[in-house]
């Protein structure tokens, strides 16, 4: 038996390794690029590669739920979804907070797309959603965990809550566009 139930699949895997190595290896960095950003005056800067970062966010839970012309419920979920993540992004003012809501929500995405596409290839993949929200949850604690074994790092219990609310709000949007997806279909085939 493979390992991967298809290219997809196996894509999808390889884009959760590339992603968290990304945000493993600034773990030595994310402190003093933060403090020399701010030092030199160019957090409006950070400010729009964020906005650039969140818009990403949006693009791929997009691309990823919505695969074909949306229905109206599809438009409707896709304007709640945005919804919650501009009110999470205006209570959240501390810049380390608003990346783990990037990071973990893309690594949320792309591990629910990898198993709802392993699922869908015949292979046992329990509770798709709440199994991705548990796989990132684990990978955000092995962040921290990391981060408690560096001399200039702290390990915070709050960043694995943020890692937590991040990429729940990912795999909970893009199931939510999956699912009104499905009802448009059942819709225009007269089944709903």
């Amino acid at each position: 038996m493979q390992l991967f139930s298809s290219k997809r699949e196996r894509r999808l895997w390889l884009a959760v390794l590339v992603v968290m190595a990304a945000i493993y290896a600034t773990l030595g960095l994310a402190q003093r690029l933060a403090e020399t950003l701010e030092e030199r005056g160019l957090l409006d800067f950070t400010v729009g590669l964020f906005l650039l970062c969140m818009f990403l966010v949006g693009v791929t839970i997009l691309t990823q739920g919505l695969k074909v012309r949306p229905g109206g419920a599809e438009v409707a979920v896709a304007i709640g979804v945005a919804t919650a993540y501009l009110l999470v992004l205006t209570r959240m003012t501390i810049p380390t907070e608003r990346s783990h809501l990037i990071e973990y929500s893309i690594v949320g995405v792309l591990i629910y797309e990898a198993l709802t596409e392993r699922r869908s290839h015949g292979r046992r993949v329990p509770l798709p959603p709440l199994l991705a929200v548990l796989i990132t949850v684990v990978l955000g604690a092995l962040d921290e965990g990391i981060q408690w074994l560096l001399p200039n790092r702290v390990f915070d219990p709050v960043d694995i809550l943020f890692n937590t609310i991040a990429g729940t709000m990912a795999v909970a949007g893009s199931a939510a566009l999956t699912w009104a997806r499905r009802r448009t279909r059942l819709e225009k085939l007269g089944l709903k």
